[in-house]
């Protein structure tokens, strides 16, 4: 079973020369009390080609010390990591592996770099004797793992061992650590000539002072796949269009930049859905809709002929997602609509019955997420991703300047739009109206993601257009969301009543969700005429 803790620490540069200060003179600190010396050793492991170390991420194998184990850590904003410990074991544990799949794409963990560190740790404690932080002063011995088991020897091609000392101040003090205590120790290290170490990490020093060299942030995304080679997918005219792309405000740059930001996400949001992070699963399956949306809106940029089976597995991995995202925007919408009700006609378990649905639901959704997850198909798509941002399948128009571009494939998703919103108005009530409206929506989330492409070439016309499609997209999101409640509620009130329990709340709130379903159609005109202004489309034309 893995365990998580949220590090949140600062490295300091130190030589034998170095002498910490008293910091029991720190505000906040009453007491500084000696912990004893660790002799640590740490084996990290990585690809042949570093992909952890260039996304900031860390796996090792430690023994020693009071946390002896296998560690993950992943980065979780400016000066955080979160890191994931799992028992000792001879190979990198699943439950950790499984969390950099979608970065390491296949490729084998390998020992990279082992550290040896002598810690002398001192831990800074409050006026009630409560701890605030440690404070470690490292003895540090690095050299490449596949070398020698003993430090001291030169490697080939000029690797060697490295040694070091630096200081950590990590903050322990529970649910109440505050930042604010490390920027006064960082104060108090300064004022004795302590400065913040150049390298984010031992691993990333380890790797430069033996000369395995880390990878460059620029090739994070570049670097993910095979190069496939000039001319391998068949498509007409992309070695032309591929260099005129390269001039600033061409098209080209603009919707490669868009997908390669939406990769990033779903990257990097993968331990998280894999973890069952709150939104997690939503993110993520946005940024395969957007990802999807921009293949189909930008086809002057972007051939067709390519991104269409891209797309076809986008669409799979969003309805993968989809099951656990809807229900969790299900459950939260009926217990929301329970807790409206008053008690006096709340007849039966209803509460009860609702959570045993979810729950019941809630399982097989998120198995078949980590089933996506863990599948080869998943993993296929995620390559072919990065193999299409290394080799573009460009068209003529990704070498034009970006706003015509942009602005015709907007108007363009806009008249689909309209076009729908106005069958949806004029179908009959009931089924045709509500197929019809949910067709209309997933035009409004298209135009509204087109809009999001276009909006550093076309700025802010492209934001407020943008903002005014999502409101008719919210509205039609609620009305559809009506749609699956009141499916669902039917299927709880029949579940009730042949239980003997009684459906008359569920009526109720089906009744509710109908009412609610018919006020959104009338509101309906009124967001679209607002929405649909011509001045704001104009505004878009550059």
């Amino acid at each position: 079973m893995a365990d998580t803790v949220r590090e949140i620490e600062r490295k300091y540069e130190a030589d034998n020369a170095t002498e910490l200060p008293d910091l029991a003179d720190v505000d906040r600190v009453a007491a500084v009390v000696e912990l004893g010396v660790e002799d640590l050793d740490a084996l990290y492991y990585d690809t042949p080609d570093q992909r952890l170390t260039a996304a900031g991420i860390t796996l090792r194998r430690r023994t020693g010390g009071r946390d002896a184990g296998w560690h993950l850590k992943l980065p979780a904003g400016p000066g955080e990591r979160e890191e994931i410990r799992a028992p000792l074991s001879d190979v990198p544990p699943p439950e950790l592996t499984s969390l950099v799949r979608a970065r390491v794409l296949g490729r084998d963990l390998v020992p990279v770099v082992r550290l040896r560190t002598r810690r002398t740790v001192r831990e800074l404690r409050d006026a009630a004797g409560g701890p605030l932080a440690e404070v470690a002063v490292d003895e540090v011995w690095a050299w490449p793992a596949a070398e020698t088991e003993q430090p001291g020897a030169a490697g080939a091609a000029g690797r060697t061992e490295a040694r070091w000392r630096e200081i950590e101040v990590e903050l322990t003090g529970g649910g109440e650590r505050d930042p604010g205590l490390l920027d006064d120790v960082e104060r108090a290290l300064a004022a004795v000539g302590v400065r913040p170490a150049s390298a984010p990490s031992k691993l990333a020093r380890a790797l430069a002072e033996t000369g395995l060299r880390p990878a460059r942030p620029e090739d994070r995304t570049a670097s993910a796949a095979p190069h496939r080679g000039g001319g391998a997918t068949g498509r007409k005219g992309s070695g032309k269009a591929k260099k005129r792309s390269g001039r600033k405000g061409a098209a080209g740059d603009l919707v490669l930049d868009y997908v390669r930001e939406q990769l990033r996400v779903i990257v990097e949001l993968d331990p998280a859905v894999r973890r069952d992070v709150p939104d997690s699963v939503h993110r993520m399956r946005v940024a395969t809709r957007r990802l999807r949306s921009a293949f189909r809106s930008y086809t002057k940029v972007l051939d067709r002929e390519v991104t269409a089976p891209v797309g076809g597995e986008l669409k799979w991995l969003a309805a993968e997602l989809g099951v656990e995202r809807d229900r969790e925007v299900l459950t939260d919408r009926l217990l929301t609509a329970v807790a409206e009700v008053p008690r006096t006609l709340r007849l039966g378990p209803v509460d009860a019955r609702l959570r045993i649905w979810s729950e019941r639901h809630r399982v097989v959704s998120r198995d078949r997420v980590l089933a996506a997850l863990d599948g080869d198909r998943y993993l296929a798509l995620l390559k072919t991703l990065h193999a299409l941002l290394e080799d573009p399948p460009l068209r003529p128009g990704a070498g034009r300047p970006a706003p015509g571009i942009a602005a015709r494939a907007v108007l363009k998703d806009y008249r689909r739009l309209a076009r729908r919103v106005r069958t949806a108005l004029d179908a009959p009530a009931g089924r045709d109206r509500d197929v019809a409206l949910h067709r209309a929506r997933k035009a409004a989330k298209r135009t509204r993601y087109a809009a999001e492409v276009a909006r550093p070439a076309l700025g802010r016309p492209a934001k407020k257009f943008a903002k005014r499609v999502k409101r008719v997209q919210q509205l039609l999101g609620d009305h559809q969301d009506s749609v699956v409640a009141r499916d669902a509620l039917r299927e709880l009130a029949t579940q009730a009543q042949q239980a003997g329990e009684g459906g008359f709340t569920f009526g109720l709130l089906y009744g509710r969700e109908e009412a609610r379903a018919a006020e959104r159609e009338r509101e309906l005109p009124r967001v679209w005429k607002k929405a649909s202004r011509r001045k704001y489309r104009a505004a878009l034309r550059p």
